[in-house]
């Protein structure tokens, strides 16, 4: 297949070595990163309103979490080999080392703290059920069984300790992707030090949109009554984290503009022609300010229920589909202008290949098959939780 090429471009310039794989690595990180902190704000901030999304939003982080290194394997050529960065770790690689960012993030935080939140559930249903599910919970309990005040008293005294590592772990976790892309100096399009900055607010305002939008499919799937207080809370919250955003992205943008280094004709050029879609149309009109306006007018007017709804339904969508379109823009708008400044290439997507649409589509639609045997494994609503045999609902963090 021939691929499109103006002006001058080095051979090994032609063809994109990052394919869309590595574009859906950051923002299923992402993911993880902004539904985790929606999850501690209930938990560590005691922001009550958000509660009823508390499990739902950790569920969510483990099932994005589990699927994120698939887009890595699948574009490794021997991705057998990527135990080795464990096994010899190679301090001074930043890709080689976020291997372990990963593994402590799914180890030692949200694991962890799922287990623990869970745990009087786990101990409840592995006591109530028969055959191979009371089996799953007996293994899910580790050996402990104990479930008494004081036992869970500890649990969420422990649980809030991980929350309250959990938190500067997830900003690690999505920091450090920006700051892979940010340390790039050879790339005047990723080598800013607001790269990392930029793709945790990001992260947050991802991972909050798409927690609101499952919280509101799943209750309508349901047939139960939306808490509209607590889609009204994270609404704000998702404004006020897209606006930091949006700010962080311009004042990026004016110092590139006022700076005009030997890059910046290249830059605007791509921006006009190559990326004026995706980025301009996709990411900034429709997936930015369409929102922002949207979320500023449900706090602005007092409109009824039902329309507050459709808005925060329509703006979470957009905001989805305008972090995706911000990662590829990074991710393959970076790799379309030549290092000379010369030339520009073009990049084609195959369908049915390795690192084609289809294996895309396929990844994206896994997190959401792992969620649904989660929330079927671990049922996360508040209607749906173990009760005592004294009838008393357990309190938060001991459930």
């Amino acid at each position: 297949m021939q691929i499109p090429v103006e002006g001058f471009m080095y051979p090994n310039e032609v063809e994109l070595q990052w394919s869309v794989l590595i574009v859906l690595y950051p923002f299923i990180t992402g993911l993880v990163a902004g539904a985790f902190i929606l999850a501690s704000l209930e938990r560590v901030f005691r922001v009550e309103a958000v509660k009823p999304t508390y499990r739902l939003a950790l569920l969510t982080a483990l099932a994005f979490l589990l699927v994120a290194p698939l887009p890595l394997q699948l574009h490794l050529g021997h991705p057998e080999r990527s135990l080795e960065m464990y096994l010899t770790p190679h301090r001074s690689s930043a890709m080689a080392m976020f291997g372990f960012v990963y593994l402590w993030y799914l180890m030692a935080v949200l694991l962890l703290e799922i287990w623990l939140d869970y745990r009087r559930d786990i101990v409840l249903k592995s006591q109530s059920t028969s055959g191979v599910v009371r089996l799953i919970y007996r293994l899910l309990t580790f050996g402990s069984s104990n479930i008494s005040e004081r036992s869970l008293r500890i649990d969420d005294r422990v649980g809030y300790f991980i929350t309250l590592i959990g938190i500067p772990s997830a900003f690690l976790l999505h920091g450090y992707v920006g700051f892979i892309f940010g340390s790039i100096k050879a790339n005047p399009w990723w080598s800013t030090p607001l790269m990392p900055i930029v793709f945790i607010f990001s992260a947050m305002v991802s991972g909050i949109a798409a927690v609101m939008l499952l919280y509101m499919l799943s209750t309508r799937l349901r047939g139960k009554p939306l808490d509209i207080r607590c889609v009204d809370k994270i609404a704000q919250y998702l404004m006020y984290t897209f606006i930091i955003d949006f700010s962080l992205e311009m004042l990026d943008l004016i110092q590139r503009i006022y700076e005009a280094d030997e890059s910046f004709r290249s830059l605007d050029f791509m921006v006009h022609t190559r990326l004026w879609k995706s980025q301009v149309i996709v990411q900034i009109l429709l997936g930015t300010v369409t929102p922002i306006a949207l979320l500023g007018l449900t706090q602005i007017l007092k409109l009824s229920e039902i329309a507050r709804k459709r808005i925060y339904a329509l703006a979470g969508s957009l905001t989805v589909v305008g972090i995706f379109a911000m990662r590829w823009n990074v991710v393959i708008g970076g790799q379309l202008f030549s290092k000379s400044f010369l030339g520009y290439t073009t990049y084609k997507m195959s369908f049915a290949t390795r690192e084609g649409l289809l294996t895309a589509i396929v990844l994206m639609l896994l997190p959401f098959a792992i969620l649904w045997v989660l929330v079927k494994l671990l049922p996360p609503w508040p209607d749906a939780r173990a009760i005592s045999a004294s009838g008393t609902a357990p309190a938060h963090g001991t459930s």
